[in-house]
């Protein structure tokens, strides 16, 4: 899936001047294009593009285990996550999908630099989304337990194969526990 964290400079911002805010931006932009989800293995893996920008300060050894093209363009697949059903750290009243990377090390194909940085050994990660409609989900990222950023992901199969048919019943099938809430498509 295509991803979007508009404003991880800003969740930073109060460690961060007004000038270096954009760059860190433009960084998380320029590197991470999103997350390729495993259904059945329950995992995840994020694409990222520039690990030459990741080798030149150090946070990646060697060359990336895992790659995947997309459009044409390598992208490697770095920080894997465990996939499973959870209650929300903001929002209990239904359960999100989580994307957990505190046991990243027991994933295959794990690569110690830089994957230890999104685990439990470094600032220990947590997302979770919940879909809005077919392909297009909303998420929020965690560093260990405190809010960070929130995010888009988006997935244009999803959308052409699916949209039609939510259209119609103004209803989704979740993989998740929807909870009690009424949800339905409004007008």
């Amino acid at each position: 899936m295509q991803g979007s964290a508009p404003g991880l400079a800003l969740a930073l911002k109060g460690a961060l001047t007004d000038q270096t805010v954009g760059v860190v931006d433009k960084l998380g932009e320029t590197l991470w294009k999103g997350k390729v989800f495993y259904r059945q293995e329950r995992l995840l893996r994020n694409r990222i593009d520039d690990v030459q920008a990741l080798k030149a300060i150090g946070l990646v050894e060697g060359e990336p285990k895992l790659k995947i093209t997309v459009n044409g363009h390598e992208s490697s697949l770095l920080f894997p996550a465990k996939l499973y059903c959870g209650q929300s750290l903001l929002d209990s009243r239904r359960e999100s999908v989580i994307i957990d990377y505190a046991f990243t090390d027991e994933i295959s194909g794990y690569q110690e630099k830089p994957d230890f940085l999104a685990g439990r050994r470094g600032v220990k990660v947590r997302d979770e989304i919940r879909m809005v409609r077919p392909g297009f989900y909303l998420g929020r990222a965690y560093l260990d337990r405190v809010f960070l950023l929130n995010f888009t992901l988006y997935n244009k199969d999803t959308v052409s194969r699916d949209d039609a048919a939510f259209r119609k019943a103004g209803t989704v099938s979740e993989d998740c526990w929807s909870g009690t809430q009424q949800r339905k498509l409004s007008s």
